[in-house]
């Protein structure tokens, strides 16, 4: 069976891995440690710098213990000397201090590069995100992913400071170990015995909680949405009339529960094993403290080396067991950063040819869509096939048809939100595939049925459609107080184009202008009427200046008269511009210079709305239709 992407060989929970699974495991840990030493170098190395100097504390204090023991035990047998105890007293306080000091300034700079490193993922993740199709975001598999992804940028950030922490505690054994090594190799052997059950039982049980949290993630999200759905602004109206509370609470419940139960075997487990192996590494250390014990009682080693020896070996035992767990912890952490770098691996398909030519300003000879076919992934059925049609510069065409009839999908096609399966597009000539992405969507103005209500301000609204020009505004307007400002105006593109889609005349009517806070989100929002903001989406399509306009329903959510003086004015402004427009109300597509009637992902009509209308054909059906309804 072939591994889940993202998951190393054996991670699903087989057993205890193999040493080849575990280094597998451990292979997200170089690129993690790349990534964190470019967010601040600075940071990096005085962190590292730090945890050295650590290191050396723990030995330097149990000698220094060791020489004060001694010198307090030759006193009594007539060897005094003060002197030299008040200095190793002093010698002893002094490095306790710096290791105090030491402590403190490593937990604040850890704290602040953990922030930043957090940051720096997240925003590495965000700019990641937006460079992928499409199609990534329509696939349910690609949100598992992101899912596990976006988990990882807080949730396991604290690798940083295991990783830091091992590495102290390496340093810091490796004084201890050769100390007692000088004594007694026996000892060592007898620490490994007494922690390495117990490390192998951590780090089978973290394959097994990563293979449950791996496999559980699609039922997670669900549970994200049922909360979502649950308590949200979109969906409170339909939950309170239609009385879904307590069956959206039992969907919940009944997901919650079968998590829980398998969480709970799982700990169950856990929890029995790591006392047998506990018990298991006491027995271990108190051999070895039994062999300290007796050579300090027949005199073999001095009463300071007896002191020496058992602290050093205590502290050897813990250090050993940190370590080994801590490793256990790292093979674990490495697996779910795994799935952040197996996103950073998803590649855009759709992106810009080396050398990419910029689109004509002004396009020339329009666009040429020849024998265009193209099939969703994953799908077996044709959204579009052997469509052939023209747009002339200056031409508006208005795309009619029954719902899933390829409508839409000819638009993403002339964004290149997909390529064609079959066939080509031109534009001027030239296929899409040939134009800087970048280019040809700055020549495109365009509204989607479905378009975004942001919950920003609502200047900041219109903004988004034209970002490169606005985002010295919104990035100014950012650094100013929610809703704070002194006469709530504009910038003149953002004015401009709120009034050619006459969203201007809602800013009258609001507190803050143009600065006023949209959406119910935050604090001082206020929510529109859907035909309001469908006036700002408008907004957002004017603001490009773009030589195609692409409009999906844009009138929707207009009424009657707002929607007449909309055409009319909308028809004054694209005068010129490339134009094709979906709508389901003949009243507004038969403004068009040329209707194109679609069925089934194909094309069956084209023509004038009196020409069609002659064709007694599909279209003319439809305007009976609807104009059956208004009598």
């Amino acid at each position: 069976m072939k591994a889940a992407p993202g998951l190393a060989p054996g991670a699903r929970g087989r057993g205890v891995p193999t040493w080849r699974e575990w280094f597998l495991g451990l292979r997200s840990i170089p690129p993690f440690l790349r990534l964190v030493w470019e967010t601040h170098r600075g940071y990096a190395g005085a962190t590292v710098a730090l945890r050295l100097l650590r290191a050396g504390v723990p030995i330097a204090t149990l000698w220094v213990a060791k020489l004060i023991i001694d010198t307090v035990v030759a006193a009594r047998t007539g060897q005094p000397n003060l002197s030299q105890l008040w200095l190793l007293v002093g010698l002893e306080l002094i490095i306790v201090a710096i290791g105090e000091a030491l402590d403190k300034a490593s937990t604040a700079v850890e704290g602040l590069f953990g922030d930043l490193c957090s940051n720096h993922i997240s925003e590495k993740l965000i700019r990641h995100a937006a460079t992928l199709d499409l199609r990534h975001f329509e696939d349910p598999a690609f949100y598992d992913r992101l899912e596990r992804a976006q988990r990882q940028t807080t949730g396991r950030i604290g690798l940083l400071p295991q990783l830091l922490s091992m590495g102290q505690d390496l340093l810091t054994l490796a004084s201890l170990a050769a100390a007692v090594f000088v004594y007694s190799p026996w000892l060592l052997a007898l620490l490994l015995a007494a922690v390495l059950p117990g490390f192998l039982g951590e780090t089978h049980f973290s394959s097994l909680e990563y293979s449950l949290l791996y496999r559980r993630t699609p039922e997670r999200r669900l549970l994200d949405y049922l909360r979502s759905l649950s308590a949200g602004d979109k969906t409170a109206k339909e939950v309170q009339m239609f009385g879904l509370g307590e069956w959206l609470l039992g969907r919940y419940r009944m997901l919650a529960h079968r998590f829980y139960e398998e969480n709970k075997r799982l700990a169950l487990r856990k929890g029995v094993a790591a006392t047998g192996l506990s018990l298991l590494g006491t027995l271990g250390y108190y051999a070895a403290y039994a062999i300290i014990l007796w050579r300090g009682f027949y005199g073999i080693i001095s009463i300071g080396t007896l002191t020496f020896l058992a602290a050093a070996f205590a502290r050897s035992r813990a250090l050993t067991e940190r370590i080994l767990f801590t490793a256990g912890n790292i093979y674990e952490q490495g697996l779910y950063i795994r799935d952040l770098f197996d996103f950073f691996e998803m590649q855009p398909t759709i992106v810009s040819l080396p050398g990419a030519r910029a689109v004509p300003v002004p396009i020339r000879r329009g666009l040429d869509f020849e024998d265009i076919g193209f099939r969703y992934p994953g799908s077996d059925t044709w959204a579009l096939r052997h469509v052939d049609l023209h747009i002339g510069c200056g031409e508006k065409i208005a795309l009619v048809g029954a719902n899933a009839a390829g409508k839409t999908t000819l638009t993403k096609l002339l964004a290149r939100l997909y390529d064609p399966t079959e066939g080509r597009i031109l534009l001027d000539g030239v296929d899409l595939r040939e134009y800087d992405l970048e280019s040809l969507r700055r020549a495109i103005g365009v509204i989607f049925q479905d378009f975004v209500h942001y919950d920003l301000r609502f200047d900041e609204n219109i903004g988004v459609g034209q970002i490169t020009e606005a985002q010295q505004y919104l990035d100014g307007l950012a650094a100013l107080s929610s809703n704070g400002a002194d006469d709530f105006s504009s910038d003149d593109a953002i004015a401009a184009a709120a009034a050619q889609s006459q969203a201007a005349e809602l800013v009258r009517h609001l507190p803050f202008g143009y600065r006023q806070m949209l959406g119910r989100r935050f604090a001082g929002g206020i929510e529109l009427s859907g035909g309001e903001w469908q006036k700002i989406a408008l907004a957002r399509a004017y603001i490009r200046s773009a030589q195609m306009m692409i409009l999906d329903e844009p009138t929707a959510a207009l009424d009657a008269r707002a929607e007449y003086e909309t055409f009319n004015r909308f028809a004054e402004l694209v005068s010129g511009q490339m134009v094709l427009l979906i709508s389901h109300r003949f009243s507004i597509v038969r403004m068009a210079d040329r209707i194109v009637v679609l069925e089934q992902g194909g094309i069956v009509e084209e023509g004038t709305h009196a020409q069609l209308l002659a064709r007694n054909g599909l279209y003319a059906e439809l305007f009976r239709l609807q104009a059956e309804g208004y009598r």
